[in-house]
C-alpha cells in the first residue's frame, strides 16, 4: 500500500486499523481516525475505484485532516455530521482510543453496523493490547469478531467482525433532562461526545446566575456544548438575541433542536470552528467556558473569537477553574479585566476597548 500523504504518521491504533482494512475487499468505505484521517486518505489512495468517506464529529478536527491531505484523491470526502453518512457501506474503519468515552465509542460502533451492507465489514481497533472492553461489545452483537494482534507492535489490539444480519434493536444513546433557570424549566438535549452530557455543566449554571441581560441584548454563546447558558439566556427576554455556536456537530445539533423544544425562535446554532458569526463587531456580550487542555490553546481561540465578534465595549464572560492564564494575557489587549470567585470556579469579566 503507498504510503500516505501525511506529515504526521498516524496514532498505533489508526495504523493498525489501515494495516487490517488494507487486507480486506470494500469500494464503499467509511472511516472515522482518532487523528488526521491517515486510514481514509491512505485507503483512497490505494483503491482509486473506491468512495471512501472520511466521518469526523468535530469540524476543527475535519478541517486540519483536510489540510494535512494536501492535493486529496478524488475519491476521498471529509465529512462533519452529527450521526455517521448513510450506508450502505462494505467496510467500515474505526479506530478507538483506550481514553476515549465508553459510551461514545458504543455509539460509532452502532452506526457502523447498521450502516454496513450484508457482508460488510467492521475493523475496530484500540490502543489497548490487554483490551476486554472492547471485545465484550462486539460480541454482544452475535456476530462472530475475529481478533487480530498486532504483528509490529505490543500495545494494540484489533477485531473483524463480517456482518450477516440486521440488528435487531438499537440504542438511543441521546438524553434529555430539565433544568432551571430563574422561574423557568427548560429542556435540554445532550448526546454521547457533547459537552455535558446528561446534565448541566457546574461551569454554565455559574455563567448562568452572573449574567443579567437588559432587552435587546446580543449575546454569543462561544463553544456552546449542549447549549444550557444559551437556552437559559433566550428564555429570560424574546427580545434578547442569542447566538451560540461549536465546531461539535451533535453540540450544535443538541442546541437547535433544544430551542425548538423550548419555542426559543430568538435562539440560533451554527457549526463554526473558525470563530466566525454574524454581523461580526456588533455584539453585546460574549459567553464562554472554554476546556481545559490543549494549554488554554482552545481558550485562547475563543477570546480572539469574542474579540472580533464584540462591538466597543461589549463583555467578556468566562468562567474557569484555572483564571492565572486569563487574568496574565487578557489585559494586552482588554479593558477593565476583574475576576470574582464562586465555589470553586472564577469568573473572569473583561470590555473590548
Amino acid at each position: 500500500m503507498p504510503d500516505a500523504p501525511h506529515p504526521l504518521p498516524a496514532r498505533p491504533a489508526e495504523a493498525h486499523a489501515l494495516e487490517l482494512a488494507a487486507s480486506l475487499p470494500g469500494e464503499r468505505i467509511v472511516s472515522t481516525s482518532i487523528g488526521r484521517g491517515q486510514a481514509a486518505s491512505s485507503l483512497a489512495t490505494a483503491r482509486p475505484a473506491a468512495t471512501v468517506t472520511a466521518w469526523f464529529l468535530d469540524l476543527h478536527q475535519c478541517d486540519t485532516a483536510r489540510a494535512s491531505w494536501g492535493a486529496a484523491p478524488s475519491n476521498l470526502a471529509a465529512v462533519c455530521t452529527a450521526d455517521m453518512p448513510a450506508g450502505p457501506f462494505d467496510l467500515a474503519v474505526v479506530p478507538l482510543a483506550k481514553a476515549g468515552e465508553t459510551e461514545l465509542s458504543r455509539d460509532i460502533l452502532q452506526q457502523a453496523l447498521q450502516q454496513l451492507a450484508i457482508g460488510g465489514r467492521l475493523v475496530t481497533t484500540v490502543d489497548n493490547a490487554r483490551d476486554k472492553w472492547l471485545r465484550e461489545q462486539l460480541a454482544a452483537t452475535g456476530e462472530t469478531v475475529r481478533v487480530r494482534p498486532a504483528a509490529s507492535r505490543s500495545d494494540v489490539i484489533g477485531y473483524i467482525v463480517e456482518k450477516t444480519r440486521e440488528p435487531t434493536r438499537a440504542r438511543d444513546f441521546s438524553h434529555r433532562f430539565v433544568f432551571r433557570d430563574r422561574e423557568r424549566l427548560l429542556t435540554a438535549v445532550t448526546r454521547p461526545g457533547v459537552f455535558a452530557h446528561r446534565r448541566i455543566d457546574p461551569g454554565a449554571r455559574h455563567l448562568l446566575n452572573a449574567v443579567d441581560v437588559a432587552p435587546g441584548t446580543s449575546v454569543l454563546d462561544i463553544g456552546c456544548g449542549s447549549g444550557c447558558v444559551a437556552l437559559g439566556i433566550a428564555a429570560r427576554d424574546p427580545s434578547v438575541r442569542v447566538h451560540a455556536f461549536d465546531s461539535a456537530a451533535r453540540a450544535v445539533e443538541c442546541t437547535r433542536l433544544a430551542a425548538e423544544l423550548n419555542q426559543l425562535a430568538n435562539l440560533s446554532g451554527a457549526l463554526e470552528a473558525e470563530g466566525r458569526v454574524p454581523d461580526r463587531g456588533s455584539w453585546d456580550l460574549a459567553l464562554a467556558n472554554p476546556p481545559y487542555y490543549a494549554d488554554f490553546e482552545i481558550a485562547e481561540k475563543f477570546v480572539e473569537s469574542a474579540r472580533l465578534a464584540l462591538a466597543p465595549g461589549g463583555t467578556l464572560l468566562v468562567v474557569t477553574k484555572q483564571p492565572s492564564w486569563y487574568l496574565e494575557h487578557l489585559p494586552r489587549m482588554w479593558q477593565d479585566v476583574a475576576e470574582e470567585q464562586v465555589k470553586g470556579y472564577h469568573l473572569i469579566e473583561a470590555i473590548r476597548p
